[in-house]
């Protein structure tokens, strides 16, 4: 059963259902009295509350006593309130929009990787026919030396690598896979450590293992990921360097 509020000196009547929804008490009645009452402002989002909220208020103010005015300052406060609301979720839903633009356009940006030969995170070198695939290392901080140390399949160091001073950021290496004997080094794989030192402190210092981007994904975080041809997968923010 519904029933309504009068308001003001004159009489008017204005149904519960709609004075619930200003309280925030509605939800104790059903939703098909509240539909009733209130027609299309029974809705519950920011922009029908702003409405519902617009129709009380003036209805209070064209039926107060003039002799003895309603305060409405707490209403127009909660107004106010429901248009923060309202522009939150504007906000929200367009920061939604450029962030799909955006994954959009990151995933149009790796395709043109394809085919390309990056420097990743990863500590694998391939030699094949006196070659060696490429790597690098990434330094945080800028070293008095950085040595590479080269190991065989059987955990043997076969070659140390001395680079000396270095800047911090990213350095390939170009080598000539041989031993520390100048011997050439048979076809197979290889991994790579790298260690930095400042002051005759251990830095820390990242191998990077290059590849060739082969095809791009997209991952489960919703952005693109690259394909090696490692057999590995990375995001863009992955990529240490484009050779």
């Amino acid at each position: 059963m519904t029933t309504n509020t009068t308001i003001g000196s004159n009489g008017t009547n204005v149904s519960q259902a709609l004075l619930d929804t200003m309280n925030g008490t509605s939800s104790t009645r059903s939703a098909t009295s509240a539909a009733s009452s209130t027609g299309s402002t029974s809705g519950t989002s920011a922009t029908d509350l702003q409405n519902t909220f617009l129709q009380l208020l003036v209805a209070q103010l064209k039926n107060q006593d003039p002799t003895n005015p309603m305060d409405s300052s707490q209403m127009t406060s909660q107004l106010a309130q429901i248009n923060t609301v309202s522009g939150i979720s504007q906000l929200n839903t367009t920061l939604s929009s450029l962030a799909t633009q955006m994954s959009a356009g990151q995933q149009s940006q790796a395709a043109l990787l394809i085919g390309s030969t990056v420097l990743a995170p990863g500590s694998s070198v391939t030699v094949a026919s006196g070659k060696a695939t490429s790597f690098g290392v990434q330094l945080a901080n800028p070293v008095g030396d950085l040595q590479v140390v080269v190991k065989n399949s059987a955990g043997t160091i076969v070659n140390t690598i001395d680079l000396g001073k270095q800047s911090a950021g990213t350095i390939p290496v170009g080598w000539t896979p041989t031993d520390s004997a100048g011997n050439a080094l048979p076809n197979g794989n290889y991994t790579i450590s790298a260690v930095g030192t400042i002051n005759g402190q251990q830095a820390t210092a990242t191998t990077l293992a290059g590849a060739t981007v082969q095809s791009v994904v997209l991952q489960s975080n919703g952005t693109p990921g690259l394909v090696l041809s490692n057999g590995t997968t990375v995001g863009l923010t992955g990529v240490a360097a484009i050779l």
